[in-house]
């Protein structure tokens, strides 16, 4: 867990993707001879902080975004949310500006409702604040901010130690409205001819999707894929003998929005491990959905 630790440690709200961007790529340079296959690793100017790596003969892309929920600071000492942060008072705070570093606790005007901070001085206006990273491990589960979706990222690094053919793409802003997954997919269908993507992200602890049962297999959200695609996924799933389960949600959506709305004709389908204390300080994954997460998706790349 100790990579687990240090993606959730670094703070990469987003649009400000670069920092962990940059950790991403050193982790493959100093990794990758290690692994059973050598990919193309694609980052530059063309794709801001996005990263693609490219294995083999690719017929399905895993999507892994970057950034994380957070804050920004406004004007005197008011907060603007990035994405859609849980916000309770007292939350701790961290980051820097031009001044130094930031450690500060998160305020809610009890009228109002407005966020503020609570810090011995103002910060400088545009500051990105993030939550404080608290990372716990029992024998049965991980637990800290920013499991949405370091996870996801740590889960698409671990698949590249034996990822033969496929693509890994690391994608900025999904938190905040989206942007790069539109420019990636256009260039992974234009250039390699793929048009099948799983969603390596990290959905909700429900009534329905339990801790520790398996990794999610998601139906719909707010959006809704294929059927014959998501048909294909789950014969796999349930050939493997892989622990898995099937969401059904009516809102929330994912780097999939993208693809859904795209002039090209992607195939999507969202897998990833439910965790608990979305949004928070504080979210909590079992480790029995880590492990079925990791080992679904390398039964899916080769089957794909």
């Amino acid at each position: 867990m100790q990579l687990l630790h240090s993606l959730c440690r670094f703070p990469a709200p987003s649009g400000n993707e670069a920092a962990l961007s940059g950790f991403v790529l050193d982790y493959v340079r100093q990794n990758q001879a290690a692994w059973e296959h050598q990919p193309q690793v694609i980052a530059d100017e063309r794709f801001q902080d996005s990263i693609l790596l490219v294995f083999g003969q690719p017929r399905t892309a895993v999507f892994a975004h970057l950034d994380s929920i957070g804050f920004t600071v406004r004007y005197g000492r008011q907060l603007v949310r990035i994405g859609g942060p849980q916000a309770e008072a007292g939350y701790r705070l961290v980051g820097h500006d031009s001044q130094g570093e930031i450690d500060c606790t998160l305020t809610i005007d009890e009228e109002t409702g407005e966020l503020g901070y609570a810090f011995h001085r103002e910060i400088d206006r545009g500051t990105e604040l993030t939550f404080y990273c608290d990372f716990r491990e029992t024998d049965t589960t991980v637990q800290s901010c920013y499991l949405d979706n370091r996870l996801g990222v740590w889960n698409a690094l671990r698949l590249c130690e034996t990822l033969k053919h496929g693509i890994i793409a690391f994608s900025c802003w999904e938190e905040h409205g989206g942007g790069s997954v539109a420019y990636l997919a256009k260039f992974i269908y234009e250039t390699y001819g793929v048009h099948q993507a799983l969603i390596c992200d990290i959905t909700w602890v429900t009534e329905g999707v339990s801790a520790g049962q398996g990794c999610a297999i998601s139906l719909r959200d707010s959006l809704i894929p294929r059927r014959a695609y998501v048909d294909r996924i789950r014969a796999i799933a349930t050939r493997s003998g892989i622990p898995y389960q099937l969401e059904v949600e009516g809102s929330g959506g994912s780097d999939a929005k993208e693809l859904q709305h795209a002039s090209q004709p992607w195939d999507w389908c969202f897998v990833g491990a439910p965790e608990d204390n979305v949004h928070s300080p504080n979210e909590l994954v079992n480790k029995k959905d880590i492990v079925s997460m990791l080992s679904l998706y390398k039964v899916l790349l080769k089957e794909l």
